[in-house]
């Protein structure tokens, strides 16, 4: 079996896919295939977001959002949309999956400060994935 594969969408992949990414290649090394996405592409990752992977020591400010590659969603063994908006039409062979993370902007909270939160509530579930990911290896 190859190692599994996993490919992180938003929206823009300059937020929450973008830090899903970086803190699954933390989590799980070489362990894991991780690809991010979007499904309508920024043109830059969001600054916040970079700060606030990098307050964990993961470096994310040199990624370029990608528009999602239909093939690669093929190919991959999960992929995970973050937030309400991301949609990506299922494909038979691949598991997918959708984050709802938490919004703190909705509670008035913004700046680095919701980034810290997002950041966190992914964390938490790339843990979790990773830990998954690494029980389903030969």
């Amino acid at each position: 079996m190859s190692k599994p594969s996993v490919l992180f969408v938003c929206v823009k992949n300059g937020g929450k896919s973008q830090m899903a990414a970086g803190l699954m290649r933390k989590a799980a090394g070489d362990a894991v295939d991780v690809y991010s996405a979007g499904t309508t592409p920024g043109a830059a990752v969001n600054a916040l977001s970079a700060e606030s992977l990098l307050e964990v020591g993961v470096d994310i400010t040199g990624q370029t959002p990608t528009l999602i590659d239909p093939q690669l969603v093929r190919d991959v063994d999960l992929v995970v949309t973050l937030g309400r908006e991301a949609r990506v039409d299922p494909v038979d062979g691949t598991r997918f999956e959708n984050w709802d993370t938490i919004e703190p902007s909705e509670r008035g909270i913004d700046g680095i400060e919701r980034m810290r939160l997002v950041r966190d509530d992914i964390a938490t579930r790339i843990d979790e994935l990773a830990a998954q990911l690494r029980t389903t290896q030969p």
